[in-house]
């Protein structure tokens, strides 16, 4: 950006979307009314999508468990077909899209439940895994992580299942690797 450094527009709305856009940021958090005018500038621009399209669930979830009102509920599922709506078309219009997940919204052991959904929304296993690594390292501008290369912090994970068949299978990981460390096998 202008003073050195990027913006990521937290935007829900598509007038926010389109605004963020225009004035140059770099990614568009959330998206969740994104329109088709919306999607043909981020594919145009090249700003980063980073949709975190498994948060409805679990707020879904822990609404019907806590007894959240009939109304909060309706919102959020609204919002999240809206959201998985706007996702699919940014998909097939070749936007980059990045992994996020609203940290904070669920429990960070849970993260990896988002490749299912974006599977199910669109991407092949294979982009939704780049979209974890080395586009969000594209996005982030770090070097250093994204891929398996000599001089990155080879943080990696493993799994006895092949997540290209089943993506879920990245829910189930054998082994954990940290800076070239093993944390947990």
């Amino acid at each position: 950006g202008e003073r050195g450094t990027h913006v990521a527009a937290h935007a829900h709305g598509a007038e926010g979307i389109k605004s963020s856009i225009r004035a140059g940021a770099r990614s568009i958090e959330h998206g969740s009314l994104l329109d088709d005018e919306g999607i043909e500038m981020l594919a145009g621009t090249g700003t980063f999508l980073v949709a975190d399209v498994y948060c409805g669930d679990w707020i879904a979830e822990r609404g019907r468990a806590d007894g959240w009102s009939a109304e909060v509920l309706r919102k959020n599922e609204e919002t999240t077909d809206a959201q998985r709506r706007g996702f699919e078309r940014a998909v097939r219009a070749g936007v980059k899209i990045a992994y996020g997940t609203d940290s904070g919204v669920y429990p960070h052991p849970l993260a990896a439940r988002q490749f299912a959904v974006m599977v199910r929304h669109g991407m092949a296993p294979m982009e939704a895994i780049r979209s974890a690594t080395i586009v969000a390292a594209e996005l982030l501008q770090w070097d250093e992580v994204g891929a398996l290369a000599p001089g990155r912090f080879a943080d990696l994970v493993s799994t006895t299942e092949d997540p290209l068949q089943d993506v879920t299978a990245l829910e189930r990981l054998d082994v954990v690797i940290k800076g070239g460390e093993v944390v947990r096998p």
